[in-house]
This record gives structure tokens, sequence and C-alpha cells, in this order.
């Protein structure tokens, strides 16, 4: 089954958290708010909800020698496509679960592709994978936030899937543990038959 957004509107969403995620934004000049959050994030799945695909939102962003990507340029793979940031708290409270998911959807073609919106590019994201030890996660980068409009959105982080189709099948607005068993077998469920494992199919 296909999944769309679900506001994830936590009680312990921390004002603070945000206030910092905004200073920081205007210190380097991007236009994106923080989705607050703190220690012990829900699994992604608990944002999902049932609806039809649609065609993927056409995302635009560099890798980090500048060569221009879409996520055409990804066609026939499950995607995980995340907007995040450095000075993000929240992003960066979820980003290792990403780190850990990567390898246990790369066996059926799931790839996670990690958007930076950091003003500095490269030169932020780089030594903040170095600094936390992610090796498997590539550096993407869109340092004017121009995804946010494309998501209409004005915070990060937001995660959005997309089937090997191209279309668009769940969103999930604030931090999340992406690395579970629920999440895992959804994004499983929606390779192609030949490199999904039977009996993995998530129900909803």
């Amino acid at each position: 089954m296909s999944v769309m957004s679900k506001p994830y509107l936590h009680s312990r969403r921390s004002i603070i958290a945000a206030a910092t995620g905004l200073a920081a934004s205007a210190l380097t000049g991007n236009r994106a708010k923080a989705h607050a959050d703190d220690s012990g994030l829900p699994d992604a799945a608990d944002g999902f909800a049932p609806m039809q695909p649609v065609i993927a939102p056409a995302l635009k962003f560099t890798d980090a020698k500048g060569c221009a990507l879409t996520l055409a340029d990804y066609a026939g793979h499950v995607l995980v496509v995340n907007l995040w940031a450095t000075w993000c708290g929240p992003c960066v409270a979820e980003i290792p679960s990403f780190a850990a998911l990567a390898g246990q959807i790369q066996p059926f073609g799931g790839l996670i592709l990690p958007i930076s919106i950091d003003a500095g590019g490269a030169q932020a994201v780089r030594p903040f994978y170095q600094q936390h030890l992610i090796a498997d996660l590539p550096i993407l980068l869109d340092p004017q936030g121009n995804n946010l409009d494309v998501l209409n959105t004005d915070g990060v982080p937001v995660t959005i899937v997309i089937d090997p189709e191209g279309r668009l099948v769940a969103r999930v607005d604030g931090a999340s543990n992406w690395n579970t068993p629920r999440v895992q077998a959804f994004l499983r469920s929606l390779a192609p038959a030949h490199a999904a494992k039977p009996g993995h199919i998530m129900a909803l």
C-alpha cells in the first residue's frame, strides 16, 4: 500500500530547537526553519497514511562536484529523499538512521538521497559526515533551498519516498527514525518483484 504524509505534531516539540534553527538559518542565508524534536524519535512508519501515488516533485540538486541532478537520474530505484541541514538539530538527530538504513535497502536497489540546504554546500556537509562517521550517504546539495518551495514547506527535515516508477508514495515532515523493521518492509514492498524478497510486504 502506498502512503503519504501525516504531519508529525509530537507533544515534545521544542520551541528552543526551532529558534536555534531559525537563528542559524538567518546566519547562513538559508530560508528554512527547523521542525523541532528531541530524543526518542518516532518510527517514520507512524507518519504514513493511505494515498494514491502521484508524480514525484521536480527536485533539482547537485553532487559534491557540482554536477546537476534530478530524481530522474535515479529512475528504477526506491528512493528516500531527505531535505536537511547541518545546523538543524532534528536533522542531525535523524540522519544516523538514514545512514544505517542505506545498507539495509541497498540489496533491492533502495537509495537514500540526503539533500543538504546548507548555504556552505559541500564545505559544510563533508566535515559533518567525517565528524559523525557517515560513509554510506552521498553528498547532495541545494544551497539555495529551492526544493523547499517545490515541496511546499519552509522547514526541515522533510522526507519523501519515491517508488521505482518515479511516483511519490510517502512523505513525513519532521524528524523520525527511518531504520526500523516497518520502514524497511515498506520500502522493500516497493521494489520490483525480482528485487524484493518474498514475505516482507508491509500492511499499513
